[in-house]
């Protein structure tokens, strides 16, 4: 059994349990879903923007430094826009929007490892009912559908391909899925060839819709709803070509958001957010330092601060944030411990999420770490709990919280846990 603290190859992958789930959802749990609240949800126009942290975002260095205390490292804490709530130096442009920011220090989940944290975080680990649960993008595309623009509910900026990733869905069936965009490029091919008229592309189009319905015949009905789904994103995404079009950015947005990977994922975030997609997530990698953690935090987290403090800044001047929640997660934090390669492992037992908009008070830090940050002091809060708090920010309404699945209730979150009333204004 290897004793090393770091992480292997395989940790990052989905364990086998996952991706059998994850196929079971394609095979048609998912086609006798019946949403209890979807046409109630449609109408309203929040929104969601989710930064995923891969690896796990140090909170020490973050949202809740502790300087000069025995794991404190060494950063120091700096003040913020509101009086009495420090955050560590690495993040001095977010500090300076902490009053439109939300931050929980109380975060205490289950898992320590990747496989299976990353999963149950994004699932909001409800209780166990022999289905795959959907990631909250997902979730949100289910019960809230597309905005009246008619782009896809829950796309995808991520580093390296893109696709449409159908494993996020679970029994909710792959429609439900992310349509992904590798390095926030369109998607392969998606315009028809400069040679094909649009009578020509017309015909091909009807002669398509005709192929597949008596395709479907033979096929689950979740099947064929994925498919033509796909088709009609492409449709959407070929009239909004201009999303993709870098000249369009003002140069000075370039500037403020960073032109490495993260700030410009997250400026492209911002402009899907703007253009009416409902939920966007942006995910950073890189973030598991099992060694050498405080050069490469003097490195990744003011990557992320520069973009971030941007974007909440800019979604505030806009009066989005009434609308738009804004999330930043991961799986899990880090050790308060430092291990001999100068670096901090994985740590459920203490950690903090950050968020803003929606309904989310601005200006508040809820629940308390001890001293030295080991462990929680005071109540400690799940995803579950964090799950109905942002359902609840989104207006699902409270008495509405289940979804049916071949008659059977199912609970959006863990029905053991409730909102966290002190995040919500």
């Amino acid at each position: 059994m290897s004793r090393s603290p770091l992480c292997r190859p395989h940790e990052h992958r989905l364990s086998r349990r996952h991706f059998m789930g994850a196929g079971a959802a394609t095979l048609g749990f998912g086609n006798m879903l019946r949403p209890v609240v979807a046409e109630d949800l449609r109408d309203k126009d929040r929104q969601v923007l989710c930064i995923w942290l891969d690896g796990g975002m140090s909170q020490l260095e973050s949202w809740d430094p502790k300087p000069n205390t025995q794991f404190g490292g060494p950063f120091r804490a700096i003040p913020t826009s509101v009086p009495g709530i420090h955050v560590s130096e690495l993040l001095p442009k977010t500090a300076q929007q902490m009053h439109h920011l939300a931050i929980l220090r109380s975060v205490h989940t289950q898992d320590n490892s990747h496989s299976a944290g990353v999963a149950r975080i994004n699932r909001g680990d409800p209780k166990e009912r022999g289905v795959v649960y959907p990631y909250l993008g997902s979730a949100v595309a289910k019960l809230m559908g597309p905005t009246k623009t008619g782009l896809p509910p829950y796309v995808w900026v991520k580093p390296g391909s893109g696709g449409f990733k159908t494993q996020d869905a679970g029994f909710l069936g792959p429609s439900y899925g992310a349509l992904a965009l590798g390095d926030a490029k369109p998607p392969a091919n998606l315009l028809p060839h400069p040679s094909l008229t649009s009578a020509d592309y017309q015909l091909r189009q009807e002669l398509r819709t005709r192929f597949n319905e008596r395709f479907g015949k033979r096929r689950f009905n979740n099947e064929m709803a994925a498919d033509t789904s796909v088709y009609d994103i492409a449709q959407t995404l070929m009239r909004r070509m201009d999303l993709f079009d870098e000249s369009k950015v003002p140069a000075k947005d370039v500037v403020r958001y960073g032109s490495h990977e993260l700030g410009r994922h997250l400026l492209m975030g911002r402009r899907l957010i703007e253009a009416g997609v409902r939920f966007v997530k942006v995910n950073s990698y890189h973030w598991d330092s099992h060694g050498d953690h405080f050069n490469s935090s003097d490195c990744l987290h003011r990557q992320f601060d520069q973009p971030f403090a941007a974007l909440i800044e800019d979604l505030a001047d806009r009066s989005l944030l009434d609308n738009v929640l804004v999330i930043v997660l991961s799986e899990f934090g880090r050790t308060p411990r430092i291990n001999s390669h100068c670096g901090r492992d994985h740590w459920p037992e203490a950690w903090s999420v950050a968020m803003a908009g929606c309904g989310i008070q601005r200006g508040a830090v809820v629940g308390a770490t001890n001293a030295l940050g080991t462990f929680v002091e005071g109540p400690e809060h799940d995803i579950g709990h964090l799950f109905h708090t942002w359902f609840q920010a989104l207006g699902i309404p409270k008495e509405h919280m289940e979804y049916i699945n071949q008659d059977q209730p199912l609970p959006v979150a863990h029905d053991d846990f409730s909102a966290i009333s002190e995040l919500l204004s």
